[in-house]
Order: structure tokens, then sequence, then C-alpha cells
């Protein structure tokens, strides 16, 4: 596996300065081939990118955690997904034996008690399950833009992913949440419909609620917590 020097991190933002997403998305997907990936929330962002990299290539990777714990209409939009692409998403799951001593020991909801304990429950439901998609990759695709939050402002079109040893790249990192409607209308890519009822980031059920019309993006996501802290750790550079 290659690893990337900052140097060549550099060198590679500064090469995609400007390109639309699916430049991007043809430059890396010719690079890694079956050893790129989309990692899907199934939010617009992650929508849209499924759309382009379908069109560019229809056997393209892309996959999904299922936590056990997300809204029925996310699991209705995984369906209507592959019906409209005629594909399939690979779903990674968290490990029975994990989840059911968490479970016993902590209780069902226990992300709602502490940081500590809402960090653990996203480590078995979502850290494990995305540490066993990486194992066939060299790079993943993500659908982060900065400005949804205060945690994602300095991220990058090309970072390196120092927690996973893999390449990350953020196609849409300088889109707006406008670009992004305007792609899934013109395109009539499927999106989840808990959008059209106020909720403009979706996670798991319990730690998602609807966001009041102009308020922040992940306000609704882990709305408990200080907003520094409103990550599940997918996207740590530690």
């Amino acid at each position: 596996m290659k690893t990337f020097s900052p140097s060549e991190i550099r060198r590679l933002n500064d090469s995609f300065d400007g390109q639309p997403p699916q430049d991007v998305l043809r430059s890396v997907m010719d690079m890694f081939g079956d050893r790129i990936a989309l990692s899907s929330s199934l939010s617009i962002e992650d929508q849209t990118l499924t759309d382009m990299m379908l069109k560019l290539n229809p056997r393209a990777r892309i996959f999904t955690l299922d936590t056990g714990r997300l809204f029925p209409e996310t699991y209705a939009l995984i369906d209507k997904t592959n019906l409209h692409y005629g594909i399939h998403i690979e779903m990674f799951v968290p490990q029975t034996e994990a989840l059911q001593e968490m479970v016993n020991v902590h209780g069902i909801n226990l992300f709602y008690e502490s940081l500590e304990k809402r960090h653990l429950c996203c480590q078995v439901r979502k850290l494990e399950p995305l540490s066993r998609a990486f194992r066939m990759l060299d790079a993943w695709i993500c659908g982060l833009r900065r400005s949804q939050s205060v945690t994602r402002g300095d991220m990058q079109l090309i970072e390196w992913d120092d927690r996973h040893g893999l390449l990350k790249i953020n196609p849409l990192i300088a889109w707006s949440e406008e670009q992004t409607w305007d792609y899934i209308r013109t395109h009539e890519v499927p999106y989840n419909k808990l959008y059209d009822k106020g909720f403009p980031s979706i996670g798991c059920q319990p730690c998602t609620r609807a966001v009041p019309p102009g308020g922040d993006i992940r306000s609704g996501r882990w709305w408990w917590e200080d907003p520094q802290h409103r990550e599940c750790g997918l996207h740590s550079r530690e």
C-alpha cells in the first residue's frame, strides 16, 4: 500500500485545484481502480457522488454502514438507490458480540449519558465496521463539504487519513448546499425524504433531529454536545 507524504498531498491538491468533482473522480478512480470506494451515508452529497461515479463506471464501489439504528427512510433510500442504478450497495454491520456486550453493560441508549459512551457507541456501530470496509482499499471517497460544520472548515480536497492509512478524497469539499441540491434536482437523484421534513444532516435515528429553518446544518446531530464534539470519528485526523 502506497503512502503519501505531505508534499505529495500538496501537489495533488494543487493539480486538482479548480477542477469539477467529476474530473477529480475520474482521475482518482483511474488511479486506484477497484481499490477505491465511496463511503456513503446516503446524504445528498453522497448520493450526488454515487450518481457521478456510476456514470463514470457502472461498477464503481459504494458501501454504507448499517448501524442498526438508522431511520426507516434511510433504509428505504438504500433500496431505492439500488433499484434506480441497478446496483447493490455494500453493507457493513457491527460485530454481534461487541454490540451485544456494549448494550448489556451500558444500555441501549448509552450515548446520551456521556461523550465517552457516545464515542463507544460510534466505535462499535460505525468505526469498527468501517475498518473492515477499508481492508481492501487504498483510498476512500467522502461527501464532506467545508460549509457543513465548524469541525470541517479546514479540510482539503485530498487528505491523508493517518488513522486508516488511506488517501481520502473529498470531491465536493468546496461545494455549497445549493450546488448539491441543484445537482440532485437536475439529475433526478434519489434522496432521503427526511430532508423535506427539516433534517439537513441525517445519521442514526436517536442521535438526529430536525433543525429549524436557517439553523446550522449539523446542529441536529448529537445536539446535547458542544459543537466541536459533533463528529463520530469517521473523519478524525488523529
